[in-house]
This record gives structure tokens, C-alpha cells and sequence, in this order.
């Protein structure tokens, strides 16, 4: 059996420093899927990432079981945008727009995404497996911080964020991304840890 340490391998990306820095993120491959909505009150949202882990782990047991390869499934992570980005920072929830999304190793291909989600449907009915998808994702060059604390408290983070962006002459471009470090079931409010990353031109 082979071990393939993705989070020792992806290391740098996947640590911040409390005050804004810089990051060049490469091309990854991930599972994806869109909605819409409040996450903390939309069943879509829900939904989404229960099918999100579900293909995961499905897929991870089945390239351990076929290709003598075992890896960690890696952190849940979310793309925000909405059409007034001010949003993220006054806390309008409902008119968020999301792409939740899960690193795969290149081990992953749409072939096996689709005995996967054929797995997940036997197993699992009424989950949107249909809906998720492999695609590769590049940031390019980033600003990150680490937030540490509730969700909730991020605002006064990302304002610091998007500030450090305009101070070094530059704009922020595409999505807002976050990666959840911890679990929200295991870990106190104020001890969670998240990556917040904006990518910049």
C-alpha cells in the first residue's frame, strides 16, 4: 500500500500567517458544486456539502481498494461572491453565491468520478451528486491571512485583507476563498482556523 501525503505535500498551501501576506497557488484538481444562499440556513447548502464529502471519501476508499494508493481527504473549501461584494463584510448572507469544493490528487479523473457518484446514488439517494464536478482550479497569485475565531467574526479580517490589497497598488480578482481548517462539531468557536485568500491582479 502506497501512502500519498497530500497534506504534507500541499503544506505551504494550506498554512497562513495571522497578518496578510502574499501566495502564487498552482492548478489543482478539486470536486465542485454551486448554489446559493445563507450557508447557515439554506438546505441547499446542506445539501451540497454532504454530497461534496460523501463522493469524497467514496472516491478515496475506491483508489485505496483498485490502485493500492490510500490518501487523507483534504479540507473543505468554499468560493463567496455576490453581486455587491460588500456583502461578505456587512453580512447580507442570503445573496451569496458559493462553490463548495474539495482538493483531489490527480488519482481522480471523471471516469471514476462517475462510478463514484453511481455509488453514492445507490447508497445515499437524494443527494445532488449529479451535480458536482471535477475541475482544475488556479489562483494564481493570492493575499491570505489566517482567521482564527467564528465565521461570523471574518468581516473586520476581510476589510484588512482587501485593505493590504490596495496598499501594495493592487485589485482583487475572481472569488473570495475560504478553507476550513477544523471542524465546526470538534473544535470551540473562537479556536477554529480558516484561510482566507482573495486572488489578485
Amino acid at each position: 500500500m502506497q501512502t500519498l501525503d497530500l497534506r504534507k505535500l500541499l503544506k505551504p498551501y494550506f498554512i497562513a500567517p495571522a497578518a496578510p501576506t502574499f501566495i502564487t497557488v498552482p492548478e489543482f484538481n478539486y470536486l465542485m458544486i454551486d448554489g446559493s444562499g445563507d450557508p447557515n440556513t439554506a438546505p441547499e447548502y446542506q445539501t451540497a456539502v454532504q454530497a461534496l464529502y460523501s463522493l469524497a471519501y467514496t472516491l478515496k476508499f475506491s483508489i485505496k481498494k483498485s490502485q493500492l494508493v490510500d490518501y487523507p481527504v483534504m479540507a473543505l473549501e468554499g468560493l463567496w461572491w455576490a453581486e455587491d461584494m460588500g456583502s461578505f463584510i456587512t453580512g447580507k448572507k442570503d445573496t451569496w453565491r458559493w462553490t463548495m469544493m474539495i482538493l483531489q490528487p490527480e488519482l481522480v479523473t471523471p471516469d471514476t468520478l462517475v462510478n463514484a457518484c453511481r455509488e453514492v446514488e445507490r447508497k445515499k439517494p437524494g443527494l445532488p451528486v449529479s451535480a458536482v464536478r471535477l475541475e482544475r482550479f488556479s489562483e494564481g497569485r493570492c493575499a491570505q491571512l489566517m482567521h482564527i475565531g467564528p465565521y461570523a467574526d471574518e468581516g473586520p479580517n476581510i476589510a484588512g485583507l482587501h485593505a493590504f490589497i490596495a496598499q501594495n497598488d493592487l485589485q482583487r480578482h475572481g472569488k473570495h476563498h475560504e478553507i476550513y481548517l477544523s471542524d465546526p462539531n470538534r473544535t470551540a468557536p473562537e479556536k477554529m482556523r480558516t484561510i482566507l485568500r482573495q486572488p489578485v491582479v
